[in-house]
């Protein structure tokens, strides 16, 4: 399976890369770069930004308003879906930010047409904002935008490179694996998204892809599918799809 419209998952923690700061100019360059690569071969690509780098729900007070400390998240993510803008606009990449609330003079609400319209026209999508209500995780809106669009894929890029029976940093003996179905993620609560999420796409039967993020070149194998998923050491998740563990 080859993918031509794929919907990326950005954390905000990606975009900090391990530097700490709010932003790692090398990973966002790379990220960039990689993304400009499949969509000059074709693939017709968006991201889902998320706001971890700036702010996290978990970090709020714990007095505070919890609806408001998700509004603060979801502005974060603008925040970032701009920087990103920005990068993309700078390497010659047409990009446009959309979300779900108005950001007059900021960014574009989203529209489906419209966004279909970008997408097949060349433009790298980001999606911000996040559904624009509190107590939806940016996996949410990953999984709402990948089922609108009609996307071939939804490729989560982490900070392990796949998915695993256990958590590789507690049990440096669990098992990866190659493919597994999503039946298998969700019964296992294997950590690749929220249960919600996987079910919107699930049901859709749109596949997932789970790979290592800061690995170079691992961006533009994801976007393209197929083999090249399994080159990088990543997971294929989909429907009616055998558990195989790498060897």
């Amino acid at each position: 399976m080859v993918f031509k419209r794929v919907i990326l998952k950005l954390s905000g923690e990606a975009l900090a890369g391990n530097t700490g700061e709010h932003y790692d100019e090398e990973c966002v360059s790379r990220i960039v770069s990689e993304v400009g690569a499949v969509m000059r071969r074709g693939v017709r690509a968006a991201a889902v930004v998320g706001g971890g780098n700036l702010w996290r729900g978990r970090d709020a007070r714990a007095d505070m308003n919890k609806a408001h400390a998700h509004q603060i998240g979801m502005i974060g993510t603008c925040m970032n879906g701009l920087y990103l803008r920005e990068a993309f606009e700078l390497s010659g990449i047409r990009s446009v930010v959309m979300t779900p609330f108005e950001l007059n003079g900021f960014t574009l609400r989203f529209n489906r047409e419209l966004a279909l319209e970008y997408m097949d026209g060349g433009a790298a999508l980001i999606f911000a904002g996040g559904t624009g209500h509190p107590f939806f995780s940016t996996d949410s809106i990953t999984a709402i935008r990948a089922c609108e669009l009609g996307a071939d894929a939804v490729l989560y890029g982490k900070s392990v490179d796949g998915v695993y029976e256990g958590d590789p940093r507690k049990n440096p003996a669990a098992r990866k694996y190659k493919t597994v179905s999503y039946a298998t993620v969700v019964r296992g609560d294997l950590n690749v998204a929220d249960i919600s999420a996987l079910n919107l796409t699930a049901g859709e039967g749109i596949p997932s892809v789970v790979f290592e993020l800061l690995r170079p070149g691992a961006i533009e194998k994801a976007c393209l599918g197929g083999e090249n998923v399994f080159d990088i050491g990543g997971t294929l998740v989909a429907n009616d799809i055998a558990d195989v563990f790498y060897n």
